[in-house]
């Protein structure tokens, strides 16, 4: 078995449509192409096109998604007496026709599979030349939707006509840079006798004493001990190619397939023309599989050999079941791993890149680790992207990162037709087995806020008897889930009720998706919903300031600037980030505050909704935040920007997402405080409760001996004379723990609040080459200090961020930064960034000093 990437002489020309009359000639010759890529990548290198994402270059843009593009490279073969060479392509985009040395090979129509044909007839000895030409998706999805007749979809291109990224087409994140090219690897194989076609390891993730069959809901009993398990084992199904051959050969003899795995190894033997067979290994000592914070994430290689080839992939040992079970409430949304329940921690993951080849095992890494850092045990990839790498699942079962798999359609109906059916069978067969051997992977979803849409979106009546995709979440992924994942749950769409009868965005029922916040209403409308799952819901903020100010040169610069708008794509996007300020914060007064502002609102309202939720556990089982990244320079709901910037978002979920969080949450009969711990310890601390003013005296302080068992959680009423202010606008309530965790209880909005402008004393120095302390001491209140880091240099980083102090209290802050930067520059007023700063004068006294009398306090050093 040999294969023989082809990614290197590429080239790139345009065969038809609106190309640029200064582009023509060049793109008729061809330009250099990168394969894997995209056009847009190829033109970019060649610099014949500005970058997609500054200013509005995307709609100038828009001519590359309506030309037809023609990839050819010629290559020199020469044969070496395999039964077969095959081109093995691992992804197309989309509508592609293959040609070898002139002669049609086949005619595609899905990204989201990988194809394969048997060329060895068409090749040459010597120099062969292999051409796929891309028709436009654009043109080709509009063709479609004139045949199968219109149905509804979100934004303005009908992607739900063609097997291509939905949010290629543009979303209300995301740019509308309709792609082609050769988007995965592509090569020749060259194979004798037999070849692997398909390895699909069902793990056993039984615990001591459980003897757990593999199966849709199975897990341990509860209290097994985590060691050895009677019934741990996988069975590994095998399917393989034979070649048809002349004479009797390899592939017309008995075949002998070997599995082995943590030391064990089982064989069998295939007869003549039997293709496919099932190896049992049973491993009782391999160590079980847990998400991160549940425990360790042993993985054990798994190889597969038949004739000459190889299989290796790693797995690891766990069951999952998802228990939706009716109660009192509703029914649940419970996921289980290895019997034990998982609160889940969660990010909607969307593609990394417009451009998806651009996408690194490294840059993956990074956002991996924006994940993890931040106390995330889930990421959901969404319906509207892509079946992601195998590198990204591959760091989730490293890092014991839980994956929500959705199928990929998204916001639409969809049509049942027999092509469009057959499309999405293969691809959905080809998905569940390629994914089968993660154990991250607990949850597959039948898609995005379609069976909301048919129910909410007034799709009924537009469709009257037309088909929209209910084959697809009640039929087809179903089965093909249960034939081909049997241990792994699934799900008809998101949200879900688990019922016909219950409505599918129903907060009592299944999952659900909040969206009237942000869209409509205030944050603290979070409060009135007692959601069993929350698999969506997010608030937009900017990205950071260099970020967006690499992009956007609007002169002035203006939150409702032309450009600035090209890089907002939700509908009133800017307008309801105004809105959404509320009561909380005033209005700005700058586009420097306009920046802060939301940024922070973001970051609060967020904050909010998940202390909220889990203040509710165990009714409440998790959260998935929308969303982790963005995929290119926006103004979005992500917690980390295009560029890697931790928004203040990030920090913020950083804290409401830790294993133990204490918030302060009104009841109906008061204060309370609300504890939830998701360690594997008992929590056993001390809550020291106190009521201050903000000028740091303290009128009133209880303190409590508490105990939370470990996965559970508790609620404190407030007594009194903690919960009672004397002065609204003057007081604050500090529940400060014995291990660490504080909360904090505002009577007043921050435009009432009678708090200082800058009331701070700040040094800053740089202790090594690159590495900066930055140290603040605040003389009064100060909320939500925050350093925007990247304003002094665009490659800064900084540790923290949103820290509110009390009189007396110091923060210190950590910041990398480029060798040499003035520490100064890290003190600046546009990069110490407060609460505070946004407080309308009006309402901030003037405060007597030693020097006389003074409304804003701020002093720095550096040295």
């Amino acid at each position: 078995m040999t294969f023989v990437a082809l990614t290197s002489g590429w080239t790139v020309r345009a065969v038809a449509g609106p190309v640029p009359d200064t582009l023509c000639e060049t793109l008729a010759g061809g330009v250099p192409a990168t394969v894997p890529g995209v056009v847009h990548t190829d033109l970019l290198a060649a610099e014949l096109i500005p970058d997609p994402y500054v200013d509005d270059n995307e709609s100038l843009l828009a001519w590359i998604g309506r030309c037809t593009w023609s990839y050819g490279i010629t290559f020199s073969w020469s044969d070496d007496a395999s039964d077969r060479v095959d081109l093995v392509a691992d992804g197309l985009d989309t509508v592609a026709t293959v040609a070898l040395n002139g002669v049609a090979v086949a005619a595609t129509r899905n990204q989201h599979r990988s194809w394969r044909w048997d060329v060895r007839h068409l090749l040459r000895e010597g120099v062969n030349e292999l051409v796929v030409t891309f028709g436009s998706a654009l043109d080709h999805a509009e063709e479609r939707e004139r045949v199968l007749g219109v149905r509804p979809h979100s934004y303005v291109h009908p992607f739900n006509t063609i097997r291509k990224t939905a949010c290629n087409f543009g979303w209300d994140w995301g740019p509308a840079l309709v792609t082609a090219g050769i988007w995965r690897r592509i090569g020749l194989e060259s194979w004798s006798g037999v070849r692997i076609a398909a390895v699909r390891p069902i793990v056993r993730g039984g615990r001591a004493g459980a003897g757990v069959a593999a199966g849709a809901g199975a897990g341990a009993g509860a209290g097994a001990a985590a060691g050895a398990g009677a019934g741990r084992g996988v069975a590994v199904h095998v399917d393989v190619e034979r070649a048809a051959t002349a004479g009797e050969g390899e592939g017309e003899l008995e075949l002998e397939i070997t599995a082995t795995v943590a030391g064990v190894e089982a064989r069998a033997v295939l007869s003549a023309g039997v293709t496919s067979a099932v190896l049992d290994l049973a491993v009782p000592h391999a160590e079980l599989w847990w998400p991160r914070g549940h425990g360790e994430q042993p993985l054990y290689e798994l190889i597969v050999t038949a004739g000459g080839d190889r299989w290796e992939k790693r797995i690891g040992f766990r069951s999952v079941e998802l228990d939706t079970s009716p109660d009192f409430d509703g029914s649940a949304f419970s996921l289980r791993v290895n019997g034990e329940a998982v609160y889940v921690r969660g990010a909607n993951w969307i593609p990394d890149d417009t451009f998806f080849p651009r996408s690194t095992r490294e840059s993956l890494a990074a956002r991996f680790a924006d994940a993890t850092e931040a106390g995330m045990n889930l990421l959901r990839v969404w319906g509207g992207g892509i079946y992601e790498s195998e590198e990204f699942y591959e760091l989730a079962d490293e890092q014991g990162l839980l994956v929500w798999q959705d199928f990929l359609l998204a916001c639409a109906a969809y049509s049942e037709d027999a092509e469009l059916w057959e499309e999405f069978a293969a691809e959905a067969r080809e998905a569940v087995t390629r994914l089968t051997a993660h154990p991250s992977l607990v949850l597959w979803n039948g898609g995005n806020e379609n069976l909301w849409g048919y129910i909410d979106w007034e799709w009924r009546a537009r469709l009257e008897d037309m088909t929209w995709g209910e084959g697809y979440y009640q039929e087809l992924f179903p089965s093909i889930v249960a034939e081909l994942a049997p241990g792994t749950p699934y799900s008809a769409g998101s949200p879900y009720g688990f019922s016909r009868y219950v409505h599918p965005n129903d907060p009592a029922h299944g999952t659900t998706h909040i969206w009237d916040v942000w869209n409509k209403v205030d944050y603290e409308t979070y409060r009135s919903y007692r959601a069993r799952f929350v698999s969506e819901f997010g608030f937009q903020g900017p990205p950071a300031w260099s970020t967006l100010f690499s992009v956007v040169h609007d002169e002035p610069a203006d939150p409702f600037g032309a450009t600035m708008l090209v890089h907002q794509k939700a509908r009133e996007g800017n307008a309801k980030l105004e809105r959404g300020l509320g009561a909380h914060i005033a209005r700005w007064n700058s586009i420097d505050d306009w920046h802060w502002a939301t940024q922070l609102n973001q970051a609060r309202a967020v904050a909010f909704g998940i202390e909220h939720f889990r203040s509710l556990h165990p009714l409440n089982q998790g959260s998935i935040v929308w969303q982790l990244n963005d995929c290119w320079p926006v103004i979005s709901w992500a917690a980390v920007d295009s560029l890697g910037h931790r928004k203040p978002l990030w920090h913020a979920l950083r804290r409401v997402f830790a294993d133990r969080l204490v918030s302060v949450q009104p009841r109906s009969s008061g204060l309370s405080l609300a504890l939830h711990d998701d360690a594997a310890e008992a929590w056993e601390t001390t809550a020291v409760l106190r009521r201050l003013t903000l000028a740091g005296e303290e009128l009133a302080r209880t303190e409590h001996t508490l105990r939370v068992p470990a996965r559970e959680s508790l609620t404190l009423p407030l007594p009194p004379e903690i919960g009672m202010p004397g002065d609204p606008r003057g007081e604050v309530v500090v529940a400060d723990l014995g291990t660490g965790e504080r909360a904090l209880w505002w009577f007043a909005e921050d435009p009432q609040l009678l708090v200082e402008r800058r009331p701070y004393r700040a040094s800053a120095v740089e202790e090594r080459p690159g590495a900066y302390r930055v140290s603040i001491t605040a003389t009064a209140v100060l909320k939500d200090l925050t350093l925007l880091v990247d304003r002094a240099h665009p490659d800064a980083r900084v540790d923290r961020a949103l820290v509110t102090l009390l009189p007396g209290e110091t923060a210190v802050f950590t910041v990398h930064a480029p060798a040499g930067l003035d520490p100064l520059a890290l003190l600046h007023e546009h990069v110490v960034r407060s609460a505070n700063d946004l407080v309308p004068p009006r309402a901030a006294p003037s405060v007597a000093t030693p020097g006389g009398v003074q409304g804003e306090r701020m002093r720095v050093s550096a040295r």
